[in-house]
């Protein structure tokens, strides 16, 4: 496969050919969870743009060695453990676990490392040494510092305006805005209340910055390929994590730096500290499928900011039935005969549009159109009865080889091959595609109209318990925006 991928380069603000350092192979490093609370979804927009990196680099040939860090130890981290009396495992460790879960229904591929800061004291003192050793660190009060004066090119990365910056000026926090511009702690010096490991370089712990650098290094050299994270990484971290990193190590950080922009509630970025946050729990709470779920972070260009509303999740489920329903239908093709040429054609035509698009900077809006514009064509052909068998076979086998390495949104691995055309196996039930003429009983459609009104009352309780009943009679609900659709199943068994 001849490819021409481009990424997005945050360094170079310009969109440049994917050359990685050794042919064939990707050293991929994305900054994980801060592990002092569970995971929003505007964090989960960034975790699923990394992963339509990672599959699509896995897609086109590419060995990937992908390692993702958790930050276990910072400012958030211990206040929470000291608010609550727990060690700081004590304290992470059930955020962790949560992460791990809500990146499996999210079907993320998981990184092939997950160091945590708290693991890599000794490889942070060996950098802040360096530092001190070369001239580009100073110690004050017991901490250590990075002189952002002694790095001339300081603020490539973030485009920041340094006039302002103060010699000698010093920040102790974590976390900053653009405008507070100063040298940042490598090491802080021990605190009454908080962890310290005892080290060469006195007791005290680790900036955030730090654990990055050390880490990102230790597993995946000095100079790696891809470094990923959201546009709030920029700066501070990121432009930290370049000048300790090329200031210790006399060498290039990272050669492309890739940046995913925020997820926004009504407009507002969503956050913790806003209070306009929802968990993954909270929205499958009210009804929704992890697959919905992944659809809708994933189908909006990564640079682009993405508007979280119920509405746009009911869009991504419609979106989402189109293409189950159309592998559904064309398994209850019947024609024999052989190949059509204008099929083969149609199909080749979507692979190609769909790798072009994500071979320019993952445009995953192309590479989407590609897919509904062949399922849009197919269903022409179908109405004329040209589709054969053996086309409807390339068809499904195309729709799932995209899916099953790159969008991962329907869990086609469980489909089976079935003497009925109007069975498909989901992970959950046995689905009938409806016939016409099939009809609801009264009281059946009293129950869905019941349930349509909880919904616009937002009784999403209410809501569940009817669709949960109605399952355990063998009707299945759907919500699209056309409305409500319903499918006879074969209901769970108890």
């Amino acid at each position: 496969m001849t490819l021409m991928i481009r990424f997005h380069n945050t360094l170079s603000g310009s969109v440049e050919p994917f050359i990685p350092i050794r042919p064939g192979e990707v050293k991929l490093y994305t900054c994980g969870p801060t592990v002092y609370d569970f995971p929003h979804i505007g964090n989960w927009r960034a975790y699923v743009f990394e992963d339509l990196l990672k599959r699509f680099l896995l897609f086109s040939g590419f060995k990937v060695t992908h390692v993702m860090n958790l930050t276990d130890v910072d400012d958030k981290t211990i206040r929470g453990a000291k608010a609550r009396g727990l060690t700081l495992d004590e304290y992470t460790r059930p955020f962790i676990e949560s992460f791990y879960a809500d990146r499996d229904r999210l079907n993320i591929l998981p990184a092939d490392r997950y160091p945590r800061a708290t693991e890599h004291i000794p490889e942070m003192v060996g950098i802040v040494k360096l530092l001190l050793d070369k001239g580009f660190a100073y110690k004050k009060d017991g901490s250590i510092y990075f002189s952002i004066a002694k790095f001339p090119t300081y603020g490539r990365l973030s485009k920041i305006n340094l006039e302002n910056l103060k010699p000698g000026q010093r920040g102790d926090s974590d976390e900053y805005e653009k405008e507070s511009v100063h040298d940042f702690a490598l090491w802080k010096a021990k605190k009454e209340g908080e962890p310290f490991w005892e080290t060469e370089l006195g007791p005290g712990r680790p900036g955030w910055h730090l654990e990055c650098s050390a880490m990102s290094s230790k597993y995946l050299g000095p100079t790696f390929d891809i470094h990923c994270g959201g546009v709030d990484n920029i700066f501070p971290h990121h432009e930290n994590e370049i000048a300790q990193s090329e200031a210790a190590n006399g060498v290039k950080f990272v050669n492309y730096w890739l940046h995913c922009h925020h997820l926004v509630a009504d407009g507002e970025k969503m956050a913790k500290s806003k209070g306009n946050f929802y968990l993954l729990n909270d929205v499958l709470a009210k009804g929704y499928d992890p697959r919905e779920v992944r659809f809708l972070l994933l189908a909006t260009h990564y640079r682009k900011m993405l508007n979280f509303t119920f509405e746009a999740l009911d869009q991504a489920r419609a979106s989402r039935n189109r293409i189950r329903d159309f592998l559904v239908d064309i398994r209850g093709i019947k024609r024999e005969g052989g190949t059509d040429p204008e099929v083969s054609r149609l199909i080749e035509q979507a692979r190609a549009e769909f790798v072009a698009g994500l071979e320019d900077d993952l445009n995953i809006s192309e590479a989407l159109a590609a897919l509904f514009t062949l399922i849009e064509q197919a269903n022409s052909l179908i109405a004329k009865d040209r589709i054969s068998q053996a086309d409807a076979l390339a068809l499904k086998s195309f729709v799932i080889e995209i899916d099953e390495k790159i969008l991962m949104i329907e869990p086609t691995s469980v489909y089976l091959k079935v003497d009925s055309a109007k069975i498909a196996l989901t992970s959950d039930n046995v689905v009938l595609k409806a016939d016409v003429s099939d009809k609801l009983d009264s009281a059946i459609q009293k129950k869905v109209e019941e349930r349509q009104r909880a919904r616009a009352e937002r009784n999403f309780k209410l809501a569940d318990e009817i669709r949960k009943e109605l399952l355990d009679q063998g009707i299945l609900l759907e919500d699209t925006k056309d409305g409500v659709r319903w499918k006879r199943v074969q209901p769970p068994k108890s």
